[in-house]
């Protein structure tokens, strides 16, 4: 049977539509005699349950329209993170809620958020900070051991997993994972000075492809300051700093070796605007001051990003003034 369609409806606003009305029909028992019935409310008679009804195109619009809404959005953002691992996410954190005003995008190359603070180290799931980034632990809300000089969470993935979730429910921030960064925006004042102006963007995949396929263009984000928590190891390792290295923009270090007790202080210490535009936190700054590596432990990369979080927004103001005068 064919329906005649009212003139100001389409075919998907009617489909829609149906499916809605389908969706109110659905009823699904409750079972208040599960044994599971006193953990969750979402127990069923699984005999007679059934999903709501959906067309496989409303859920591949709902991902489309609203991925794509946030790059238009964030293709012109405020602060752009590189990095969504301990250090970049903390950073994320502490900006979004000091700054609410502003639009934050961050770029993670990996699917998952985290990057090697899933673990404690060598495998091992514990999580060990030394105080006073304990201060951090108890404003996330998150349990832990306390042994004098520092702190044990029981398990890593519940600090990222933690920290990642509240980030991601602040209204001002986006993330884009999978997503690398390629290069670097800069701009070049009539004076000749450089300073970076944003990030250059394509998915991991894409970036992984560059030498066996061709014409694969990037995208763009502009933005008025980098932050670049790119960590020291892997593909995507200290990306920023070795980008600028290779323009003979930056001077490039190498990584020390182990000593915790110097490197985290110095990894902390040293977060900075390393060249205009670009603020560095967590081990990528050990590209830049041979740092030592600091190993399986994590207070540095917490208390680094809330230092990169400050330096951001100290520097911002000159920033946002170069944007406007040189866009």
């Amino acid at each position: 049977m064919i329906h005649s369609l009212h003139p100001c409806l389409s075919s998907s606003t009617v489909i829609t539509e149906q499916v809605s009305q389908i969706s109110l029909q659905t009823a699904n028992v409750h079972n208040e005699d599960s044994v599971v019935s006193n953990a969750t409310s979402a127990v069923f008679d699984w005999d007679t349950f059934k999903f709501a009804p959906i067309r496989e195109s409303q859920v591949s619009r709902a991902m489309t329209s609203r991925y794509f809404k946030d790059l238009n959005e964030y293709a012109e953002s405020d602060i752009v993170i590189v990095g969504a691992g301990s250090a970049g996410l903390s950073c994320a954190w502490i900006l979004a809620r000091a700054r609410p005003d502003l639009k934050i995008a961050i770029i993670e190359s990996n699917v998952s958020v985290g990057g090697g603070c899933f673990l404690g180290g060598q495998l091992f799931s514990a999580m060990v900070l030394r105080k006073p980034a304990d201060e951090f632990i108890r404003e996330l809300g998150i349990e832990y051991e306390d042994e004098g000089n520092y702190i044990v969470i029981k398990h890593a993935a519940l600090f990222i997993t933690t920290l990642c979730s509240k980030v991601l429910a602040l209204p001002n921030v986006k993330l884009f994972n999978a997503t690398a960064v390629e290069d670097l925006i800069t701009r070049t004042s009539p004076a000749g000075e450089v300073r970076v102006a944003g990030v250059v963007t394509n998915w991991t995949l894409v970036s992984m492809h560059h030498e066996d396929q061709s014409c694969m263009d990037p995208n763009t984000i502009n933005a008025k300051v980098v932050i670049s928590c790119t960590g020291h190891d892997g593909p995507f390792g200290a990306f920023c700093v070795k980008r600028l290295v290779t323009q003979g923009l930056l001077k490039r270090n190498r990584m020390g070796c182990l000593d915790m007790n110097r490197a985290e202080d110095s990894i902390v210490k040293g977060t900075r605007e390393v060249f205009p535009g670009l603020v560095c936190a967590g081990m990528e700054l050990s590209e830049c001051d041979s740092a030592n590596r600091m190993g399986p432990t994590f207070g540095a990369m917490v208390l680094s990003g809330v230092h990169a979080a400050e330096r951001a927004l100290e520097v911002y103001p000159l920033r946002e003034k170069e944007d406007k005068e040189q866009y």
